[in-house]
């Protein structure tokens, strides 16, 4: 029998689902997910592996009008993601209008000739009955004004699970025989350093507005396993980080009043990092200010962000 394998890139507007659906494809939380736009800052791969196939999924920033160096930086990352991948998976909302953003990135998918292009119509479970069928008609009518045709549409929820399934019988159908590019136990190609500071900065964003959260980036700056005692004994990590902000009055919303925030970001964190690591956590935290890192290339450069 012969065996597939493919890179498959994620793509869409900010808040599209894209995360959440490559958590589903990959059957884990591999991306950290908020309502946050912007929260993806990274190309990340999941890795779907079966008997027969292997899926590497890249999830990417979402496509924006850059405001900061680091937004061009994120889209330059987008547009590279879809450079000689074999299929591109576009993001859609059922729940809002196609606009000038999703036909931006439908040109950019048209250049790319050989690569399979598949819609993924998301959030199906919180639209009205109406919406879904005018939503397949608007991004047929959307590829064929970018100067291609979809070679599938797939309506889904990442969310329920409801189609996920099928996404993913139809990117194995489509994938060339190709021995697989990943060890069969790997989910993600991402360090564990990165995973790590995008479960604090996770935890971080939740619950604050306005600009906080594309000002905040995390540095992992210690990680260590304790020596145990016994064999059995579970693994213990020490990890200090610092949680980056660009003013003082976002440092001190971060921190809270008495530290009562910081606590809360550190103990949420904590939570899934010891999931992630499968043992326990003792997670130190400090809020330092980097003015205005994201139109900073040094700074963005220190933060791990290559500008183009």
């Amino acid at each position: 029998m012969s065996h597939k394998a493919a890179f498959v890139a994620i793509v869409g507007r900010p808040n599209t689902g894209k995360s959440t659906l490559v958590n589903a494809l990959v059957g884990e939380k591999i991306v950290i997910t908020s309502h946050h736009p912007n929260t993806t800052r990274n190309a990340i791969r999941g890795i779907v592996t079966r008997d027969d196939f292997q899926l590497v999924v890249v999830d990417t920033p979402g496509v924006h009008k850059p405001k900061t160096l680091l937004g061009g930086a994120l889209n330059s990352m987008v547009s590279e993601s879809m450079d000689s991948v074999d299929a591109i998976v576009l993001c859609i909302p059922a729940v809002e209008a196609i606009g000038a953003g999703d036909f931006f990135i439908a040109q950019e998918i048209a250049t790319h000739k050989t690569a399979k292009k598949i819609c993924a119509i998301t959030m199906i479970d919180m639209a009205k009955k109406p919406q879904l069928p005018e939503q397949l008609i608007a991004a047929s009518k959307l590829a064929e004004q970018a100067g291609f045709s979809w070679d599938d549409i797939v309506p889904l929820s990442a969310k329920t699970d409801d189609q996920v399934q099928l996404l993913l019988d139809l990117l194995a159908k489509y994938a060339p025989e190709s021995p697989a590019f990943y060890p069969a136990d790997m989910t993600s190609d991402q360090e564990l350093e990165n995973q790590l500071a995008d479960l604090i900065r996770e935890a971080a964003i939740a619950d604050v507005f306005e600009e906080v959260p594309h000002s905040i980036a995390v540095i992992i700056d210690e990680i260590s396993e304790r020596e145990k005692r016994t064999p059995d004994e579970r693994p213990f990590f020490d990890i200090h980080a610092s949680i980056v902000v660009e003013r003082d009055s976002q440092k001190a919303i971060i921190i809270g009043a008495k530290g009562e925030r910081l606590k809360q970001v550190g103990t949420n964190a904590r939570q899934e990092i010891e999931k992630k690591l499968k043992g326990r956590v003792f997670l130190g935290l400090h809020v330092k200010v980097m003015p205005n890192w994201q139109s900073d290339t040094k700074a963005l450069s220190k933060l791990g962000f290559n500008q183009q």
